[in-house]
């Protein structure tokens, strides 16, 4: 080119609007003392976070009790092809799941659509040295040479963080995985499908012990799915899953040893006036997790979220509107089939404050104790350091505030899926498309 020749324009904000299909964030999960943040992405990578544990610098004045930076990164899964099905079976993660500390190392599982994998995290800070039978570059010696006997010494060296595979869990779903829950007795986990439910010992991978099968003789009379499935916190007989009729189905396994019957079933009557062809497909249930106390079940539909109480099967004992302005809408997100997205739920670390997903890059908590919501928004300016989130509002009639932004003028490529609560603190982790936010309470870490 010469040089009187124009310099081709580059358009910056197309570059980095524009994200590959495999970056984009599948699952994100917190250990459980907060520490470590994981998430997984549709390229099969788990990226682990470490919280700093001392604050430097102007985060000390401003009560800020650390911020997490890469501890980690490996290719979890790789794409796989069944020879069987001719089928591709991608290497997405779908979930992570944190097994309890025992000793110095962090132990993780990790699946895609049907293999789950166990991880230990580890770190080495010391190398041994002085081998008899090698010398200092590791290779072999000539054993004529060797004229004395030496004790190998640890001597220190970089942190080094380890991740090893330590079991591959194969073979034991016919169809895609979209759950897996890790057991309180630390020795068993779950993991279910679109209709079998299987436990796992931690330590034997080439079987599995069916406890749930859905699937009826004649696949024309298929009418639900198992849309997720998760263990009681606290007692490990119990665990409950949801389906695609929006029912929770909760199971007691000294009842039986195969829970296609369940202890209760939790659903609600379905109000004949707001019947429509779009009825069943938003009625199904994308997440559930039980409250920290174990008292109370957290579901999700698709504009909803929901509070159940163990003890009361008939209702949902309270019920949170997550973007009603979109039932309006529904024949058009019909067709760009967003109405099918799957929008993930999560508690606070009391079970006072609920959090959950939606479009535009929003997402919602909600006060159980006034029953009053907020609507927030995860974007490029939110995350700079000490960045005050800001409220949004979606604006449906009657007086337009300023910054109100109108159901028209939604983005549905920017959906808030995937997200984590830290455990013990008003810390939180958003999955936007690419990207991860982390949020902090100030006002609380100011206070303690």
């Amino acid at each position: 080119m010469g040089e009187d020749g124009e310099s081709p324009k580059i358009n910056h904000s197309f570059l980095r609007d524009y994200v590959t299909e495999a970056d984009v964030i599948s699952t994100v999960e917190f250990n459980q003392t907060g520490d470590l943040l994981a998430t997984g992405d549709k390229g099969g990578r788990v990226v682990i976070f470490q919280r700093e544990t001392e604050p430097k610098g102007e985060s000390e004045e401003l009560g800020e009790s650390g911020e997490y930076n890469v501890y980690s990164t490996f290719q979890s899964h790789e794409p796989d092809f069944d020879y069987l099905k001719s089928l591709e079976i991608e290497e997405k993660i779908n979930k992570i799941r944190w097994l309890p500390q025992q000793n110095a190392a962090h132990f993780l599982l990790s699946t895609n659509d049907k293999t789950i994998k166990l991880w230990k995290v580890s770190e080495r800070d010391k190398r041994p040295e002085g081998y008899n039978l090698k010398d200092e570059e590791g290779r072999i010696k000539d054993i004529s040479t060797v004229t004395s006997l030496r004790v190998p010494v640890l001597k220190p060296t970089d942190l080094m963080v380890e991740v090893r595979p330590r079991r591959i869990f194969a073979n034991g779903h016919t169809y895609h995985v979209n759950s897996i829950s890790v057991n309180s007795d630390g020795e068993t986990y779950l993991s279910a499908d679109d209709l079998r439910i299987n436990m796992w010992h931690l330590d034997i991978t080439d079987r599995s012990f069916n406890i749930v099968d859905i699937k009826p003789a004649n696949m024309e009379d298929l009418t639900e799915v198992i849309t997720a499935a998760e263990f009681h916190p606290h007692h490990c007989h119990l665990f409950v899953y949801s389906s695609s009729k929006g029912t929770l189905r909760l199971c007691d396994m000294r009842e039986s040893a195969l829970c296609d019957k369940h202890s209760k079933i939790f659903e609600e009557p379905e109000d004949p006036g707001n019947r429509s062809f779009f009825s069943e497909i938003i009625s199904s249930v994308s997440d559930v997790k039980f409250s920290h106390s174990g008292r109370y079940l957290l579901t999700r539909d698709y504009l909803t979220v929901k509070v159940w109480d163990l003890n009361m099967e008939k209702g949902p004992v309270e019920t949170y509107q997550v973007h009603e302005y979109l039932r309006s809408k529904l024949c058009s997100l019909y067709e760009n089939d967003c109405i099918f997205d799957k929008f993930e739920c999560v508690w606070n670390s009391t079970d006072s404050v609920i959090m959950t997903g939606a479009y535009n890059s929003f997402f919602r908590m909600f006060d159980r104790e006034t029953g009053r919501g907020v609507t927030l928004e995860a974007w490029r300016e939110s995350s700079k350091p000490r960045a005050v989130l800001r409220t949004r509002r979606v604006y449906t009639g009657g007086r337009r505030r300023r910054g109100d932004v109108g159901v028209d003028s939604l983005d549905f490529t920017k959906k808030i899926l995937h997200m984590a609560w830290h455990p013990a603190e008003n810390i939180i982790a958003i999955a936007a498309t690419n990207n991860l936010y982390i949020f902090q309470d100030r006002v609380n870490a100011e206070n303690q």
